[in-house]
């Protein structure tokens, strides 16, 4: 079984995808759940899913980690035409995950009790990401 999710992010951070996975998988049985991110500037992870602070910690940490093109320490760059943000939100793809693997039982993914899928937006503009899903039964 094969959908696509559609993720508006609203610029740089976690947007929460678990919810709209979990409906899904309802009732479709034991298995093995991929997930792929469409685009090449965002990513995908589990992470934790009860303190949003997590997430925005994340997003700082990230964007320090790879600042914008326009930051001097990252002048060696030299694809900069899609803005300052394009190059450093392909790095951090590069870095990060674009597709998980997640066991299924019962029609339910085999997350931790504080785990959440995310997509994970690298650009600074809102966007409309697709993440494609594969779903094979055991």
């Amino acid at each position: 079984m094969q959908t696509t999710f559609t993720i508006a992010t609203r610029g740089p951070g976690l947007t929460p995808l678990t919810n709209e996975v979990a409906r899904w998988l309802e009732g479709l049985g034991d298995g093995l759940l991929t997930l792929m991110v469409r685009h090449t500037s965002c990513s995908l992870l589990i992470q934790e899913n009860a303190d949003p602070d997590v997430r925005s910690d994340l997003t700082e940490f990230f964007h320090r980690l790879v600042p914008p093109a326009d930051d001097f320490s990252m002048s060696y760059l030299t694809h900069t035409l899609e803005g300052p943000d394009d190059m450093p939100a392909h790095i951090k793809a590069a870095l990060l995950p674009v597709s998980l693997q997640i066991p299924v039982l019962r029609g339910r993914m085999r997350l931790g009790t504080w785990q959440g899928i995310y997509l994970v937006e690298h650009r600074r503009a809102p966007h409309r990401r697709e993440v494609a899903a594969h779903f094979i039964h055991d």
